[in-house]
């Protein structure tokens, strides 16, 4: 009898290959992000064509700003599915960025006078906590950026050491030519 495989489990006598499945469901996913790409990015069109068939009504500028937000809100969200198409990661930033515009928004719609003080206070917290987590982010190194260094740390490590074996090799030929 064969000795399975690390990536391998056996289910119904039969050997599966783990890694095999992942990269299918990883294809899986990458299809409904790119429906969901195509999806939104006909939705922010539908958007866009609709703000400007009410720029010839008379305006309402509460509803044409919020209009705005919402589709640049739709416009970061497109940003985040590409960036996790690139690297299958969620961008923290992005994110935030999409969460803090999007209680602007909110405030804006339904204006900063019409909300209690306890939403206003709850809103300010909510914003303070999306301020300082987008700070944290910004000032985080992403994690391919960290590996990208390792790497390339590494290889400056490993061209050192040949830069120090070749002076060592070029300070014995001149010690040999010196004896000699």
């Amino acid at each position: 009898m064969n000795k399975r495989q690390k990536s391998q489990y056996l289910f119904r006598n039969r050997w599966i290959d783990r890694q095999r499945i992942v990269r299918n469901m990883e294809a899986f996913q990458d299809l409904i992000v790119i429906v969901l790409c195509f999806g939104l990015f006909a939705y922010m069109v539908m958007q866009l064509w609709e703000i400007f068939t009410e720029l010839t009504l008379p305006l309402d500028h509460q509803q044409v700003t919020a209009k705005i937000l919402f589709l640049l809100i739709l416009v970061e969200l497109f940003r985040l599915l590409m960036v996790y198409l690139q690297e299958h990661s969620i961008a923290v930033g992005v994110a935030v960025e999409v969460s803090i515009v999007s209680v602007l928004r909110e405030v804006i719609v339904h204006g900063a006078l019409e909300i209690t003080w306890v939403q206003a206070a709850s809103i300010c917290g909510l914003l303070f906590i999306l301020g300082a987590l987008l700070l944290v982010c910004a000032k985080t190194p992403h994690m391919d950026h960290m590996i990208n260094k390792t790497k390339h740390s590494a290889l400056n490590h490993s061209d050192d050491e040949q830069q120090e074996n070749g002076n060592k090799m070029s300070h014995s030929t001149q010690y040999e030519e010196i004896v000699n």
